[in-house]
C-alpha cells in the first residue's frame, strides 16, 4: 500500500509502514531524492525568520539540512547519534524516536558548541511525529547557548500537525490497517 501525495509541487508515493497491528505511518524518505529535497529546502527557507545556523539530527534530516545550508549560504551542524574520537567536551540528550525500535542519544562536541552559542539557530527535521528529535535537539540548542528561532519540518506527522509551535509544508496523517487515513 502508498499514500499519495504533493510536497513542495512534487507528487510522491510514500510506501505505509506497520507499526502496530492497527497503526501505520506512510514512510517518507529524502536520502536519493534529491529534487524533493531541493525543493522543500527552497520552500521552507521562503517561511524561515532571520537565523545564523540550522541544526539537525543525524540522520534523515541531513540531506534537507545540507540544502537549506546551501541555498542560504549559512551553516549547519548535525548532532551525532554518538560522541565520536574528534569530539571534545561533549554534550549528550537522550532521545526516543518513533521510528527508531531502541532509546538513542544526540550529542555535540566543542566546535559545534562554539557554533551555535548565541547565535539564532533553526531546528530543521524531515518529519515531526512525537516530536521527540525535535526535543532532543531544542535542549541541546539551550544547553550550548544557542537562540531557537524556529523548528522546521516538510512534513508533520499526526497529532503534531496540531502543534502551533512548528512550521511544516504538509500534514501528514497516520493510517489504519487498510490504509485509510485516520
Amino acid at each position: 500500500m502508498d499514500y499519495t501525495m504533493t510536497i513542495a509541487g512534487l507528487e510522491r508515493r510514500l510506501p505505509l509502514c506497520k507499526i502496530t497491528e492497527d497503526l501505520y505511518i506512510a514512510g517518507f524518505i529524502m536520502f536519493n531524492d534529491v529534487e524533493i529535497t531541493q525543493a522543500c529546502a527552497r520552500e521552507l527557507l521562503k517561511l524561515a525568520p532571520d537565523f545564523d545556523v540550522l541544526i539537525t539530527a543525524e540522520s534523515k534530516g541531513i540531506p534537507l539540512c545540507y540544502e537549506m545550508a546551501s541555498q542560504s549560504g549559512k551553516p549547519y551542524i548535525v548532532a551525532r547519534k554518538g560522541p565520536k574520537l574528534y569530539m571534545k567536551d561533549v554534550v549528550k540528550v537522550p532521545v526516543n524516536s518513533i521510528t527508531t525500535d531502541y532509546d538513542q542519544i544526540l550529542c555535540l562536541g566543542k566546535a559545534e558548541k562554539d557554533v551555535l552559542n548565541g547565535k539564532k539557530v533553526l531546528i530543521i527535521d524531515d518529519v515531526i511525529s512525537t516530536g521527540e528529535s525535535i526535543a532532543a535537539l531544542e535542549q541541546l540548542v539551550e544547553v550550548v547557548g544557542g537562540n531557537l528561532v524556529g523548528k522546521f519540518a516538510v512534513l508533520a506527522e499526526g497529532e503534531a500537525g496540531d502543534r502551533d509551535d512548528l512550521t511544516y509544508l504538509e500534514y501528514l496523517p497516520l493510517f489504519n490497517s487498510d490504509g485509510t487515513p485516520q
